[in-house]
């Protein structure tokens, strides 16, 4: 038998595996991109102090509210907000250990009552 000589290459493996790793990497950015990949949270790599009046509450680690330092539940908080100007900043304080339900129910508080100048307040990361 005669053995004959290569005229050309097989490229269609080398397709494949090509398609095979663009479809790794773009299913790895859309994960990073949409967020699904979870992260750490409350960091920032950038953080702005307020210079105006700012209402601070802060949340411990078990949920507990403190508004302006004092302790409320959330029906003595809407009751103190219902007389304040919607205009004001309110700056919220969370341990990064809160149970994601615990802030929720914050947020949608200060949303419901119409307070549009609510921030949260993170912690600066350095630069590696």
């Amino acid at each position: 038998m005669v053995e004959k000589e290569f005229d050309q290459l097989n490229v269609i493996p080398l397709v494949d595996v090509m398609l095979v790793v663009l479809t790794i990497v773009l299913t790895t950015s859309t994960f990073i991109a949409k967020g699904v990949i979870p992260v750490e949270l409350p960091r920032a790599s950038s953080s702005r102090a307020e210079t105006a009046r700012t209402l601070t509450l802060e949340l411990d680690e078990s949920g507990t509210a403190y508004f302006n330092g004092v302790k409320v539940s959330l029906a003595e908080l809407a009751q103190r907000l219902t007389s304040m100007d919607r205009s004001v900043s309110i700056l919220i304080r969370s341990d990064r250990d809160i149970r994601l339900q615990g802030f929720v129910e914050v947020l949608d508080l200060f949303k419901g009552m119409g307070f549009s100048k609510v921030s949260v307040q993170t912690e600066k990361v350095g630069c590696r």
